[in-house]
């Protein structure tokens, strides 16, 4: 049974079923119309000119298009469930309703999945979930084991990244003692990168029997990820001229140049700091390339990134209080998970998530973990909206 053109409301009102008495559809109420203004703006040459704002118009065009898409196959549906109960309540022919009821079947079947899918897509978008991401993981409590452990979280992270076809680049990097990091800073970037990893800030906590330990005793360590969004230029105010750079050789094994050439760069930047009025100095180290410029390159990234997360932060904690989420509260020191490999399991606290597939999660498997997360932040994000 055809849809009927989404102007069309009549076909609603024939069967008792008004478009205004269905509130899902009456929060789509102008969408349709904002989508079609949308479409003209992002071909206008003065919006292709202003880059930001055409970027921006750009993502609402698709966000839209899903929206609208979704509009149209739910009206269908519900076109359809109308049409058929219409015909078992005035038909006469077997065969004519034993079509019907297949049809209404059917689609009473799609109804709520479309439903959901609708309020998952009328939840406000993060504005940052599009963008890409810093990422920096610190070995914790437990010596060389943090440092280990912190070694195979980023290891995960990279295999998970390369499943994505997401880029990778390290920004800087300290090595522990007897292997993995005391610190790792790395740049992923993507689609929709900090949405889908913004779940991961937190301290992650491993129980496990160190290859050290002569005991056989097991040890609980700890390392902290933070992921930030990537700052646009735009959206950070730094004045370029007040920063001093130094340059230095790099030091580590291998390659001519090493000890040679002062590939190295550091930067130093003083910053008010709006939270709370005083000076302070940002350092900045970068040696990722045998390449001055493309250090400066990064390193002046990550000043940008620095700066922007500082000056955000007040809002993220806005949002996270008023939402009282606790799936992304961004709070770095909360416990959010622990990896067992005595039970070869791994358990996130914030949603009471367990999988025992210790080995392939390390591996990089993460994604039914965050899809876990997502569905479960969505569910409150709905509470709030009250969809």
């Amino acid at each position: 049974m055809e849809a009927l053109p989404t102007n069309q409301k009549s076909s609603f009102n024939q069967h008792n079923m008004p478009i205004q008495d269905n509130p899902l559809l009456a929060k789509l109420d102008g969408l349709e119309a904002r989508f079609q203004e949308v479409a003209t703006l992002i071909s206008d040459p003065s919006v292709i000119a202003d880059q930001q704002r055409f970027v921006r118009l750009t993502k609402e065009y698709k966000d839209l298009s899903n929206i609208c898409d979704a509009r149209k196959r739910y009206i269908a549906c519900l076109n359809a469930i109308s049409e058929a109960k219409d015909i078992l309540a005035n038909e006469s022919d077997a065969e004519m309703k034993e079509m019907a009821r297949e049809e209404l079947a059917a689609n009473e079947a799609i109804q709520p999945r479309l439903e959901e899918e609708i309020k998952i897509a009328l939840i406000p978008k993060d504005p940052e979930d599009a963008k890409n991401v810093q990422m920096e993981i610190r070995a914790g409590t437990g010596g060389d084991e943090a440092c280990l452990f912190a070694g195979d979280l980023f290891k995960m992270y990279k295999n998970f990244c390369d499943s994505k076809g997401w880029t990778l680049s390290i920004t800087s990097v300290s090595e522990g003692a007897v292997g993995g990091f005391k610190e790792i800073d790395f740049a992923v970037s993507g689609a929709d990168v900090y949405g889908t990893l913004k779940y991961e800030s937190g301290v992650h906590r491993v129980q496990r029997v160190p290859a050290t330990e002569t005991q056989g005793r097991m040890h609980t360590s700890a390392a902290t990820v933070a992921v930030l969004p990537e700052a646009d230029k735009f959206e950070v105010h730094v004045n370029e001229g007040d920063i001093k750079w130094d340059t230095f050789r790099s030091s580590g094994a291998g390659g001519q140049n090493v000890n040679k050439v002062e590939s190295g760069v550091r930067l130093r930047y003083m910053w008010k700091n709006p939270n709370t009025g005083e000076q302070e100095e940002i350092l900045i180290e970068c040696t990722e390339t045998r390449d001055q410029p493309k250090n400066k390159e990064r390193a002046l990234s990550r000043l940008y990134t620095f700066i922007y997360d500082k000056e955000h932060q007040k809002y993220m904690d806005d949002i996270a209080s008023r939402r009282k989420s606790l799936v992304s509260t961004g709070d770095r020191s909360a416990k959010i998970r622990t990896y067992n490999f005595p039970q070869g399991r791994v358990t996130d606290h914030r949603i009471g998530y367990t999988t025992h597939d210790l080995q392939g999660f390390l591996g990089g498997n993460i994604q039914d973990m965050i899809d876990a997360l997502t569905v479960a932040e969505n569910a409150e994000r709905m509470k709030d909206t009250e969809l």
